[in-house]
């Protein structure tokens, strides 16, 4: 059985694949509480999805109430960085 060069170079590229998914970065994105003033929140997921559920994270989150850092990306998909926590 010969090895053809289309073979090693699909096995180098699986290699190097892993080899970066093994460098990434630990999450560093705080998860979304599981405390009273988040249950809300984790009911509308449970019923309507992240979507619906976001619509309502600027209540508080804002720069009146909790502000975001400075160099927080755009607003309007909380829930695609900031995880649930497992129940």
């Amino acid at each position: 059985m010969k090895i053809k060069k289309r073979d090693i170079a699909l096995i180098a590229l699986g290699i190097v694949l892993v080899l970066f998914l093994l460098a990434a970065p630990p999450e560093s994105t705080s998860r979304v509480p599981y405390d009273d003033i988040h249950q809300e929140f984790y009911d509308i997921v449970a019923a309507e999805g992240k979507k619906a559920a976001e619509k309502n994270c600027e209540t508080c989150h804002n720069p009146d109430g909790v502000p975001f850092p400075a160099d927080h990306p755009p607003k309007f998909r909380c829930l695609f960085c900031h995880k649930m926590e497992e129940r």
